[in-house]
């Protein structure tokens, strides 16, 4: 046991290490709003370290329009009715040609252009969270019996900043690309219980995780942040552009795996981007790359 006279010095240091890291997370804070100041875009940021709990946000609690990223939700749904035992993995999903829609995001379009066939309800979710396929996204929508299923059984896990109100083929109109929304904040929150086990069952959140860490989207956004061969379970998201050459938005949120085996949340969401793409693409790297460095360098872990 700890003598008192023992005791004494590490008690005295205790708030001067956590005033090293409130400054730590200052200064990534700091280099963040930094990478951000220049763009032509609204930008909402939340930063978690799981184990070891310490947050930033910027505009955390800001409304954005979710995108592709809604797939995370959805597959979450879908995949607590497997839990259930109301859906099967293995189940055959009869898939007519007329569920695939041309003028659409679709790699089983691609794939099976003539339809009506049957595919397992693991293929349409591998297409839909891995390849981020719209009409597999619909298909998962329409058993669930619609976007109120996917609503409701999100906001019963505490989420209250979420909406989601049109699927992947009501949002080629313009104005629906603003409806379904979520915050930086929630979005954390979600990922965070869903790592914990708090939403799905320990078989299904493996095979969540694995499937969301294959995602083939988005490989010069957050990942090209990251060292090669980093482990990032997380979902995408992007809008085309008007007339105007306005992006509604560009999002991507997921769970990095750090190299001493703890993991990091990073959920970044632009919304109203009046800049070239590559450039956007950079900038969410850029962001990748200052979280990293400071949970493997600045914080030495």
């Amino acid at each position: 046991m700890y003598s008192i006279k023992k005791l004494i010095p590490l008690i005295l240091l205790l708030p001067l290490s956590l005033n090293i890291k409130a400054q730590s997370i200052e200064n990534l804070r700091k280099e963040i709003k930094q990478i951000i100041s220049t763009k032509n875009a609204t930008v909402g940021i939340s930063v978690k370290g799981i184990e070891d709990k310490d947050t930033l946000s910027i505009n955390g609690n800001l409304q954005m329009p979710m995108m592709s990223v809604f797939k995370f939700h959805i597959a979450l749904t879908v995949l607590n009715q497997v839990d259930k035992g109301k859906l099967k993995l293995n189940q055959k999903i009869f898939v007519k040609k007329e569920d695939l829609h041309a003028d659409t995001w679709s790699p089983m379009r691609d794939e099976f252009p003539d339809g009506n066939l049957y595919l397992t309800l693991d293929e349409i979710l591998r297409y839909t969270v891995s390849h981020s396929d719209n009409n597999g996204c619909d298909l998962l929508l329409r058993m669930l019996g619609g976007t109120e299923t996917v609503q409701q059984f999100i906001n019963k896990q505490g989420i209250k900043d979420f909406t989601i109100k049109v699927n992947e083929q009501e949002m080629a109109s313009w104005d629906n690309l603003y409806l379904n929304t979520t915050t930086p904040l929630a979005t954390t929150e979600l990922l965070e219980k869903f790592y914990k086990g708090k939403v799905l069952k320990k078989e299904t959140t493996k095979y969540l995780y694995q499937i969301m860490a294959q995602t083939s989207r988005g490989i010069t956004w957050l990942k090209a942040g990251l060292p090669e061969g980093t482990e990032i379970a997380h979902r995408t998201g992007i809008s085309g552009t008007n007339k105007n050459n306005l992006r509604a938005a560009m999002n991507d949120v997921g769970i990095i795996k750090l190299p001493n085996g703890k993991h990091c949340i990073l959920s970044l969401y632009l919304k109203n981007i009046t800049e070239e793409r590559t450039e956007t693409e950079k900038t969410m790297a850029d962001i990748a790359k200052a979280v990293w460095n400071y949970y493997t360098k600045e914080k030495r872990n």
